[in-house]
This record gives C-alpha cells, structure tokens and sequence, in this order.
C-alpha cells in the first residue's frame, strides 16, 4: 500500500495516466476509411456534400474555439478540459454513428474542431505536474502513447475491414468502448493546483547563493528557478544575466515578475498583457519569423492535403469496386514519419545555415509527391505519394521545433507554438472558404490537389531564395544573450530554465 502511495506521488502516476488517455483516445480504427463510411449505404452523401459543405465546418469550428479554449485551459487548471474533450469525443463518435444527413454531419465536425482545440490541455497538463528534470521524458512518452494509438487504429481498422470481421457500425460501437476507457483515464487525472498565468504559485524570497558562489539561482515567480553552474574557468557577468533573464529572456518584463512575486489568481487583464507583452518579445527575432512563417504556410497544406486525401483516394480507385487500403497507408506514414523525426535528432548538421535549404529542397519534394498523386491515375502511387508527404512534414517540422525553440524557455515555446498554430488555422480557413467551400469556388478534389502542390512549390522557392542568401551572403546569426550564454557554455555550465507552461 505504501508503494502504491508513493508511486502516486511521483510523477509517473499523471505520467501513465495521460499517456493511457492518449492511447485510447486516439485508437480510431474507421478514420481511415470515414471517407467509404459517409458516401457507402450507411451514410449515402455525395461527394460533393463531404467535400464543399461537410469537412469544411472542422476548419472553422477549430479556429472559432482555438483562443478561448487555450485561455479556459488554464483557468480550470488542464483536467477538466481533458476530461471534456473525452467527452466531446465520445459525443462525436456518437454523432457520426447515429446521425444522418447534411445539417447532422456538419454539427459532428463542429464537435471534432471542438475536439482538437482540447488538445492544448493534453500538451500542457503534464508541464503543471512534473519537474522540469521529467519534462522531456513525460513528453516523449505522451506523444509516443499518441502515435501509437494513430497506428494501430489504423493497422486494426485495415484488418477489420480487409477481413470483414466488422461492419463500419460495429467499428464504431468498438471506438465508443476505446473512448469510454479514455474517459476513465481523464477521471482519474489528479488536480494541478497551479498553472501557467491564472493559477500562479507563490515563489520563494530572495536568491541563495550556494557552493561558494558557484552557483546562482534567480527566482522567476513559478516556484522554480533558473539554475546556473559556474566552472573554475568560465567567468559570467552575473548582473547582466540576471537583468536578461528578469528583462526578456524569461518572456516576461519585470511587471510579470513582480505579478508572479505576489501569487495567487490573476486577473484576465493582466494574463492578456503579458501575452502580447511575451508575444512582441517572442516574435522580435527575424529567424524566429522566417521558421514560424514556414510552419504556418507548411502545416495549413498539411492540414488540408489529411482531410481531403480520402477523397482523392476515392475519386482514384472507389471503394465499391477495390479492396482499400488507406489504414495501411495511414499506418506507415505514422510510422516513417516517426523514423525520420527521430532520426533528425541524430544528425549534426547545421541546421542555423542549412535548414532553410533543407526546408525548399523537401518542400519541393513535398509539393511534387502531391503532383504524382493527381497526375499518375494509380492508387499505389496515391499511398506511396501519400506515405512521402506525410514522412517529409513531420521531419521537417521537427527541424522548426528545434529551431524555433533553441533559444526558448517553455513558456515562451507554448505561446509561440500556439500562435504558429493559430496563424496556419487562418491561412487555412482563407484557402477552404475560397478553394473548397461551396460558398466559394467549390472546386473539385483533383483541382484541389493541383493547387495544393502548387502552393508547396511556391514555399520551396521563397526558403530556397532566402536559404540561397543566408548560406552564401552572411554566417547564421544569433539570436539572443541568452542563446550565446548557453552556446559558450554549453561544455562548462549547467543551464536550467523555468517549464511552467
């Protein structure tokens, strides 16, 4: 009993449990084929009604409720929104199993945008429960749990439709039981107690100077400390460091600080302050925009070659008259697409200098795997050109993380990533009420693929102009003090920053 006491006490219990919820939250074994789904006898919508008046809603929904669920995220502390997106995706599942018609499908995708604007809870519940020494471990496993449970919905679903052991329904009744155990797994979620700007936990007084004046800690207001170890050899102006990091490099002036100081419950005034206040700090930095643009531009064609990809497929090779297989397609772009995140990690290449080269050269690749899907009138080329879109985003939005969060603390790497998001929601939203929408152009799916891999080929041409100036007219430059603080002593000196997101 007492074992099982401390486990619960250690981060690993919140830890699990998230990683179960996103596990089964995840497993979704249809959504591959929810495409053959709606437009089969079960559903008999047209084509036209899931591409120009169906599918759209999600990219509204999802960038109306975006913002505010970010700010009620925070202020009821991470669970409860967890525990509603359960909810509403359960409700979603529901819906898209008993529902029918034009008006009842587009509610259902109102809810999935409902849906996937919780995710922020998810990202950042586990920031509020562990140490910032766990934070890259509690990380990677959550986003392992997530990835996992794409692929083998998608492995299960191919095999349960390939076989026919089951029927859409009853693969949708099995989804509501896998929602229904992540339901659970959110219930049993313990209760932060603090959060990144409503809830705010009282910080200790004063800074102690330790090891003979070796090491200083500067208390940043969240209740931790921005730890920096001194070696015999490396001198540091340590004023000039304290005035950075309670100046900008913490993303905040010292009106946040002296906020933090004081604990308790903000006030949603100054929580937008010193947003924006971070915001400026944040979007100050020229490379900082140039990789932010690439990941607005590049992940709003994503986002819309993944939802209308299964229309292409279909338009290809239709379904009444082929044994699909788009969950096997969806399960070995999950899994190269992991590969070729992870194996970024390994590499030693330059990133500062060459990855905007890297960022054209892939973004071409991108953009003409997306041709060879329209053009080639084969549905092994379709999943092939699918598999190698999906691989070269996910490694190339690896290399933007890394870029972009460098010279970041965790809460400035919130707040940018949130606005990256938010930008490619609005990019996105302009090109489905212009290209898909039945309001707009309504353009057919093969159109909307043409366009889609012209408009990866515009972005390879603007990061190869700017990658062409950057590697031949001027050497990568850098960003911050504080990046150059922790590049000098890299080797010398243990940096460690606040995790409060």
């Amino acid at each position: 009993m007492e074992t099982l006491k401390r486990w619960m006490k250690n981060w690993k219990y919140p830890t699990s449990l998230l990683c179960i919820y996103g596990f089964f939250s995840t497993v979704k074994p249809l959504e591959p084929f929810l495409y053959p789904f709606l437009t089969g006898p079960d559903k008999n919508l047209t084509t036209e009604q899931l591409n120009n008046q169906i599918f759209p809603v999600w990219t509204y929904s999802y960038l109306a409720v975006l913002v505010p669920f970010f700010l009620l995220t925070d202020w009821l502390r991470y669970k409860p929104v967890v525990v509603f997106q359960s909810l509403i995706l359960f409700c979603t599942t529901s819906m898209l199993l008993w529902c029918n018609g034009v008006a009842e499908m587009q509610a259902m995708q109102f809810t999935y945008g409902v849906v996937t604007s919780c995710d922020v809870a998810y990202f950042t519940y586990i920031y509020s429960m562990v140490e910032l020494k766990h934070y890259l471990k509690a990380t990677s496993y959550c986003r392992t749990a997530q990835l996992l449970g794409y692929t083998v919905g998608s492995v299960l679903g191919q095999i349960l439709v390939s076989l026919e052991l089951m029927s859409y329904n009853n693969i949708l009744v099995f989804t509501l039981v896998l929602t229904g155990i992540a339901m659970i797994a959110s219930i049993l979620l313990p209760m932060p107690k603090v959060s990144m700007f409503f809830h705010k936990k009282k910080s200790e007084e004063a800074d102690a100077e330790e090891n003979s004046g070796n090491v200083k800690t500067l208390e940043l207001g969240e209740g931790f400390g921005t730890t920096v170890d001194l070696s015999n050899d490396v001198k540091v102006d340590e004023a000039k460091w304290q005035q950075d990091v309670l100046d900008g490099s913490n993303g905040c002036n010292s009106g946040s600080v002296k906020s933090s100081k004081s604990g308790g419950k903000a006030g949603c005034g100054d929580v937008l302050l010193r947003l924006w206040r971070d915001f400026l700090q944040c979007f100050s930095s020229r490379t900082l925009l140039l990789w932010s643009a690439w990941w607005a531009l590049a992940t709003c064609g994503y986002n819309q070659t993944v939802n209308y990809v299964q229309s292409l497929w279909e338009h290809v090779e239709p379904s009444s008259n082929f044994t699909v297989y788009n969950g096997g397609a969806e399960a070995l772009s999950n899994l190269f697409g992991a590969a070729a995140a992870y194996g970024i990690g390994l590499s030693s290449a330059d990133w500062s200098r060459w990855g905007e080269m890297a960022l054209s050269a892939l973004s071409a690749l991108e953009g003409g795997a997306l041709f060879a899907m329209v053009f080639s009138g084969n549905i092994w080329v379709c999943y092939g050109g699918y598999i190698l879109f999906k691989s070269l985003y996910m490694l190339l939005i690896t290399i933007a993380m890394f870029q972009i969060a460098a010279g970041l603390n965790m809460e400035r790497y919130a707040l940018v990533f949130g606005a990256n998001t938010f930008c490619a929601l609005v990019l996105q939203t302009i090109i489905t009420s212009v290209v898909v929408d039945s309001r707009g152009l309504g353009v057919d799916v093969v159109t909307q693929f043409i366009i889609y891999g012209a408009y990866f080929s515009v972005i390879a041409v603007i990061f190869f102009l700017r990658g062409l100036y950057t590697t031949m007219c001027r050497k990568p430059e850098t960003e911050t003090s504080r990046e150059n603080l922790e590049e000098a002593f890299k080797n010398d000196a243990q940096i460690v920053t606040e995790t409060k997101l």
